[in-house]
C-alpha cells in the first residue's frame, strides 16, 4: 500500500515537473542538455471573430404629436405590445372641437345660401327663355350661383382641416411593436417637440456592427461580400450566447475614414422578445482555417506584449523568435500568423532555461515525457516533498 502511494505521489510530481517545463516554470534536471522539439505542421482550427454590436428593432418609431396641448390620457404603460392604429394619447381637444363646430356652421350657413342662389339662378333661366330678362342678368345670377357654389367648397375645405387639427389630438401608433419608456405624465403640456415614447417592432431585430478593412477586404476575396458570411451569433451583455443565429443582410458601401471600418447589420428572429432595442452585444461571426500553424501556448514567452518561441536553427542551436498570433484563442493554444512557417522547428517545454544562440541536444516530446516520468520514479521522499514545497 505504501508503495502505491509513492507511485501515486511520484505520478504527481510528474505532472508537476510537465507543467514546470513550460513558459512559466524552469526544466527537471536530466543531468544533460536534451530539450523536446516540434516540427511545424498545418492542421484546420475552428476560429471565430467578434464585433461590438448595438442592437435595434426593425422599426423604432418615435411618437411625437401634431398637436399642442395638455395630456388627458395615456392609454398605454411601458413595455406593452400594442397594434398599428391603437390609441396612445389623447390630447387636450376642447378648442379643436370648437374649431370643428365652427367649421360646420360655416358650411351649413354656405349651403343655405347655395340654395338660395340655386332658386334664383334656376328662375333667371326660365325669365331668360321667356325674353322677361336679357342675357347680363341671367349672367350675373349664374355668377352669384358660381361663387356660392366655391363659397360652400371653401367652407367644406374648413372643416376638413379643422377634423384633421381635431384628430392629431388622438395619438395613434403607426406601427406595431412595444412601447418605450413614457416620459410625460397626465397633464403635461406637450407639442411637437417632445417624443412621447418610442413604439419598436421587436419582432425581428437588426444588430449594426462595424468589420475593419482588412477582414472586409479578406471576405470579399472569397466572393460577394455578403454570401461568403457564414450565419452568425450573438453574445449577450451578460456574456451568453443567444439562442437564434443571424444572417448578414446590410453592409455599407462606403468605408469610414475616421475608424477604417465598414458598418454591417445582422438580422436576427426574437420570438421570445429577450432582445430589447437600444441593447449592446458582440457578434461573433465562424470562420475556419484549414492552413492553421497551431502551437500550445506554454511553449511561447510574453515580453512586453509582444510574443517570442525558440526555434531550432544550424548546429542545433536555438534561435529567440518574435511570432504573430491571431487575437482569437482558445486559452490553450495559438494560432500562429507569421513568424513560423511548416517545415519550422521549436523548443516545446523547458524554455525559461534556454537563452538565445544557445547550443541543445533535440529530443521528441514523448522522449522527454519518459525522462520526467522515469526521474519522477527515481526521486526520494525528500526530493518529493521539496518538488511539492516548491511548486
Amino acid at each position: 500500500m505504501k508503495k502505491k502511494n509513492m507511485l501515486c505521489v511520484a505520478a504527481l510530481v510528474a505532472a508537476m515537473l510537465v507543467s514546470c517545463g513550460g513558459g512559466g516554470g524552469g526544466r527537471p534536471n536530466f543531468g544533460d542538455n536534451e530539450y523536446p522539439v516540434v516540427t511545424v505542421g498545418t492542421s484546420s482550427a475552428d476560429m471565430q471573430s467578434t464585433y461590438p454590436a448595438v442592437i435595434k428593432g426593425v422599426q423604432d418609431v418615435e411618437i411625437r404629436p401634431k398637436a399642442s396641448g395638455f395630456l388627458t390620457q395615456i392609454n398605454v404603460r411601458e413595455g406593452q405590445t400594442v397594434s398599428a392604429g391603437q390609441l396612445l394619447f389623447v390630447i387636450d381637444n376642447e378648442t379643436y372641437q370648437a374649431q370643428v363646430r365652427q367649421a360646420q356652421a360655416a358650411v351649413n350657413t354656405a349651403t343655405a345660401q347655395l340654395n338660395t342662389v340655386k332658386l334664383t339662378y334656376e328662375n333667371s333661366k326660365k325669365l331668360h327663355e321667356n325674353q322677361v330678362i336679357g342675357d347680363f342678368e341671367l349672367q350675373s345670377a349664374q355668377n352669384t350661383y358660381e361663387s356660392a357654389k366655391a363659397q360652400l367648397a371653401q367652407a367644406q375645405a374648413a372643416l376638413a382641416s379643422a377634423k384633421e387639427a381635431l384628430s392629431f389630438c388622438y395619438v395613434k401608433s403607426p406601427a406595431s411593436g412595444v412601447v418605450g419608456t413614457l416620459p410625460f405624465k397626465k397633464g403635461a403640456l406637450v407639442s411637437g417637440s417632445n417624443a412621447l415614447t418610442t413604439v419598436s417592432n421587436i419582432s425581428t431585430m437588426e444588430v449594426y456592427f462595424s468589420m475593419n478593412e482588412k477582414d472586409v477586404l479578406a471576405m470579399q476575396r472569397e466572393g460577394d461580400a455578403l454570401s461568403a458570411l457564414p450565419s452568425v451569433k450573438l453574445q449577450l451583455a451578460d456574456g451568453t450566447m443567444y439562442g437564434q443565429e443571424g444572417k448578414v443582410t446590410k453592409m455599407s458601401g462606403v468605408i469610414d475614414a475616421a475608424t477604417g471600418t465598414v458598418q454591417m447589420i445582422a438580422v436576427f428572429s426574437n420570438p421570445q422578445k429577450l432582445l430589447k432595442s437600444g441593447a449592446s452585444g458582440n457578434i461573433v461571426i465562424p470562420r475556419v482555417n484549414s492552413g492553421a500553424i497551431i502551437i500550445p501556448q506554454s511553449c511561447v514567452m510574453e515580453v512586453q506584449n509582444k510574443k517570442f518561441v525558440y526555434t531550432l536553427g544550424e548546429g542545433n542551436k536555438v534561435k529567440y523568435t518574435e511570432i504573430k498570433v491571431d487575437p482569437q484563442n482558445d486559452g490553450n493554444n495559438y494560432v500562429v500568423t507569421d513568424g513560423l512557417k511548416p517545415g519550422d522547428k521549436y523548443v516545446s517545454n523547458g524554455i525559461t532555461k534556454l537563452s538565445d544562440g544557445m547550443e541543445i541536444v533535440p529530443i521528441t516530446p514523448e522522449k522527454y515525457q519518459q525522462k520526467i516520468t522515469d526521474q519522477a520514479k527515481a526521486m526520494t521522499s525528500g526530493e518529493i516533498i521539496d518538488a511539492v514545497q516548491k511548486k
